[in-house]
């Protein structure tokens, strides 16, 4: 490089926030300084400074061993991890066109960057080396773990494949990556163009919370002074709950539905033909019949055939008390006049009326009580009673949107923990859905290393100054994802690969499955469910109505669970050749089941990001259920020691499931904490489901 270019890169080095240490408190990253110009230019420097580090490592001349090959890959990328963790919490959380683009370019590059690493015939030879000989290298149990999962990862990568098959691959892997962008944007890019305005004749049976929120949403979209209704789910669902007006409901219903179906630029169902097409080609350049037996194999569940024996053993019961709660609906519309049949769009509408008929509660009664203040309040509370830590909000951490909430974490010796970031509010810049994600992980390797942990949710924003005020599904879903926060938070592991959330996904949902168990106790809810106008807690006659209508309408919510659980492993254990028409693929395997026509699933697969926007819970989508066997037995461990908080319970379970994050095998660790396997009937019994009417 001449000198005039070598200024300019040092230049343009120095200018880039990206590639300078951060001189901020806990070396966080400065949003305020960022702009999307700023990320090609750095991760072009993370690409070369890890491709270097790579080539280094593999063609070391030294004999391989655990430090200079294992140890090495660890310490290797860092730049890399620091760019893309910024990068990525932007593109999801608070992007923009500009940034959009950039992903396009980086989803490619990515693919690109990877592929030579992971498909290293040299140094996967190093690597392999030392796994078949790792009985006598002496390893502790985290870096035998650390060597079986760097092993295993590379393998299942195509690094033992031929040079024609690797080629191959790497193509699959680029295409895939820009399909998995494109899917994301196309879904955002619908979300982003619907919404339905509610004039006055429109509200009613609309609580005055829910017309804040919809008041708000359309000021976030620069229409001050009305109310609409978005495409975000917590928007959609407690409209189509409480909006008396039919015609509307079915209007959000559709508009809801069809995400992604649109016939439009966003359409997804050519995307999802491909996907699957490719996905398909390259399980069998790896020895495996379908993707799902390739994916499968590396997870709790080891095979198809367990993961439907789970599904099918909990559709039976949840379609028949669906079928009965569907005609108990019937009845209810017939009773209000109602000469019409049920439809998707009236579900939750009439069950909502039925579970005030039979229950005596509706979510409109509790929700002045559940204030997203004092729910985070909730969640602190019980990590401070049940792992010691505290948590203290910092107003000079730097954020990417005003109003994200930042609070430092410290254990129970007053040392720095973690940050946490709370990112709660649903807007136009936000993908949908709630998610936990990180901006540095947790390790040991170099010293102490501490985490910064996000939680990103889309609840409504309450209007002027109003507080949010959530639905019981929406604390719920705070609960989960800090949950899911904690087990990044109490980390305590030497190497990055092992740490917090990385761990088989049918395993990653119990610590936050877990965890939404406390948000539902009475000493909890009598605690920190305060009205938000008087600050008078939640009476003792709601709570009790409360907690009996918890297993209310659980046949609906299952089923509507269960069949995008069902449809996701279908897609990827039949011929690619089979879903060439995603649509008519969907309703055969709906028909297959006997899926009630009033109930849809929870994604219909052309928004289905889970599955789509990238392969993490391809043929896993189970992995919800499959961890609730595991919550509902763990939380029975609480219960048997008759105290919610039981010291020694709880030192187990951050011991063995929250501190340990990938280092040990999942089962190996849920035996040590429960102390014995857990028994599958708990999940069927938290439900509601053991003792089920039979399906006409």
């Amino acid at each position: 490089m001449s000198d005039t270019l070598q200024t300019a890169a040092t230049s343009q080095s120095a200018a880039n926030p990206l590639l300078k240490a951060w001189q901020t408190p806990f070396e966080t990253p400065p949003f305020a300084e960022i702009v999307p110009e700023h990320f090609l230019p750095a991760f072009e420097q993370a690409f070369a400074d890890h491709s270097a580090e790579i080539a280094a490592i593999t063609h070391d001349p030294a004999t391989p061993d655990f430090p200079n090959t294992i140890t090495a890959l660890e310490r290797s990328g860092k730049l890399l991890s620091k760019v893309s963790a910024v990068f990525y919490d932007l593109v999801s959380a608070h992007s923009n066109p500009a940034l959009l683009e950039i992903d396009k370019e980086v989803s490619l590059r990515m693919a690109r960057h990877w592929n030579p690493i992971m498909m290293n015939a040299v140094l996967f030879g190093r690597i392999a080396l030392l796994h078949d000989n790792r009985a006598t290298l002496g390893l502790t149990g985290e870096e035998m773990r650390l060597l079986e999962r760097t092993y295993t990862r590379f393998h299942r990568s195509g690094a033992g494949l031929d040079e024609p098959a690797k080629a191959r691959m790497a193509e699959i892997n680029e295409r895939l990556a820009h399909l998995g962008t494109a899917f994301s944007h196309h879904l955002l890019g619908d979300e982003q163009d619907w919404f339905m305005e509610l004039g006055e004749a429109d509200r009613e049976g609309l609580s005055d919370s829910f017309v804040a929120a919809a008041k708000a949403a359309a000021e976030e979209r620069g229409m001050a002074g009305k109310a609409i209704v978005t495409l975000s789910r917590s928007s959609v669902e407690p409209f189509l709950k409480s909006a008396a007006r039919r015609d509307l409901r079915e209007k959000a219903y559709k508009a809801f539905v069809a995400r992604g179906d649109n016939g439009n630029d966003n359409d997804n169902n050519a995307v999802i033909v491909e996907i699957l097409a490719l996905r398909e080609e390259s399980a069998r350049l790896l020895g495996f019949p379908t993707f799902a037996a390739y994916r499968l194999e590396d997870s709790m569940a080891k095979t198809p055939e367990a993961v439907r024996g789970l599904l099918e053993r909990v559709w039976k019961p949840a379609r028949a008390r669906a079928l009965a709660d569907r005609d108990d609906l019937q009845a209810l519309v017939a009773e209000d006049g109602g000469n019409f049949a049920l439809a998707p769009w009236d579900w939750r509408y009439y069950a909502e009326k039925l579970r005030q008929a039979k229950a005596n509660f509706d979510d409109a009664a509790i929700k002045p009580y559940l204030s997203l203040d004092h729910m985070v309040e909730a969640a602190f509370d019980c990590a401070t009673r049940l792992f010691g830590v505290t948590f203290s909000e910092r107003k000079d951490i730097p954020v990417w949107h005003p109003d994200v909430r930042v609070w430092e974490v410290k254990d129970s010796a007053g040392k720095h923990k973690a940050l946490f970031y709370g990112d709660y509010f649903a807007r136009p810049s936000k993908r949908s859905g709630a998610w936990m994600t990180s901006l540095r992980d947790q390790q040991k390797l170099d010293g102490e290393i501490a985490p910064l942990v996000i939680n990103v949710c889309n609840f409504a924003k309450g209007a002027d100054g109003e507080p949010s005020l959530l639905s019981p599904d929406d604390a719920r879903t705070l609960f989960h994802e800090f949950g899911h926060g904690l087990h990044g938070m109490m980390s305590e592991v030497t190497y990055p690969s092992l740490s917090g959330t990385s761990v088989f996904t049918d395993f990653v949902e119990l610590p936050s499955q877990l965890y939404e168990h406390w948000q539902e106790q009475p000493q909890v809810l009598r605690q920190f469910a305060r009205h938000y106008q008087t600050g008078e807690p939640l009476p003792d006659d709601l709570l009790k109505r409360f907690l009996a209508a918890r297993k209310f309408n659980q046949g609906f919510a299952t089923v509507e669970f269960v069949s995008s659980a069902l449809v996701d492993l279908e897609f990827h254990t039949q011929p690619a050749a089979a879903s060439r028409d995603v649509r008519a693929f969907e309703r055969q395997e709906l028909e297959k089941i006997g899926m009630p026509a009033e109930i849809s699933m929870r994604h219909r697969p052309q928004q289905f990001g889970h599955i789509f926007s990238g392969d993490h819970y391809a043929s896993g989508y189970y992995s919800y259920m499959w961890s609730e066997v595991m919550d509902a037995d763990a939380f029975g461990a609480f219960e048997e020691a008759g105290d919610i908080f039981d010291p020694p319970t709880a030192k187990r379970l951050l011991d063995d499931i929250y501190a340990s994050g990938g280092s040990r095998d999942p089962e190996e660790a849920y035996v040590a904490f429960r102390g014995r396997e857990p028994e599958p009937d708990a999940l069927l019994r938290r439900r509601g489901l053991l003792e089920t009417p039979e399906a006409a």
